[in-house]
């Protein structure tokens, strides 16, 4: 017991620093820019996208999923069920409040969803698909979010209960994230994604 504990710890370690990666502010950082510092200020995908363009919102998102499918796969691999569950929370804490960025990260969606890649598939896809659906419906990447967080321990209680209480507690920090964008949307001012904005004759 006592060494499985440890190799847990020693997992949950690792796998918090791997979700200080943060590739958003190190792209920003070339650019001479502070992403916190810019836009929503958030170093996760819409703010890169917002403010560098596609490319890097596309690298954000790639890195950001990698490192949570990385992390819980390997602590599948070296511990099983309770490994996966702690690396999930760990990489997710770690991109969320990275103590290498002064604990000042993203909203942990696009880390969260490649942990629930690497713990089951179907839950990955399933929860994607309702962000889908909620984005192109409401053009608002935050709906997605926020409705793809709330429907994620479900999906884990019918396919995955090993990882309920992790997905429970991501669920909620991401919501709880995402206050300023539900204050907006309950006021009428959140913006729509630029991917949906249509273009004027001067952008054309």
């Amino acid at each position: 017991m006592a060494t499985k504990i440890l190799v847990l710890g020693i997992l949950g370690v690792a796998a918090y620093f791997l979700g200080n990666i943060s590739p958003s502010t190190i792209m920003a950082q070339k650019q001479g820019m502070d992403i916190k510092k810019e836009g929503s200020g958030n170093a996760g995908t819409t703010n890169a996208l917002r403010i560098m363009g596609k490319k890097a919102g596309a690298i954000t998102c790639a890195v950001d999923i990698l490192k949570g499918f990385v992390a819980v796969l390997i602590g599948v691999l070296l511990a099983g069920g309770s490994g996966a569950a702690v690396c999930g929370l760990c990489v997710f804490l770690g991109h969320i409040w990275p103590i290498l960025y002064k604990l000042k990260g993203g909203k942990g969606v696009a880390t969260a969803f490649g942990g629930a890649l690497a713990v089951n598939p179907l839950v990955a896809v399933i929860a994607l698909a309702i962000v889908v659906i909620f984005v192109f419906t409401t053009k608002r990447m935050s709906v997605g979010s926020i409705f793809g967080a709330a429907c994620f321990p479900i999906i884990c209680a019918f396919l995955e209960p090993g990882y309920f209480i992790t997905a429970l507690v991501i669920a909620i920090i991401i919501i709880i994230k995402h206050r300023a964008n539900i204050v907006r949307l309950i006021h009428g001012e959140e913006p729509i994604m630029g991917i949906f904005e249509k273009k004027t004759e001067e952008d054309k």
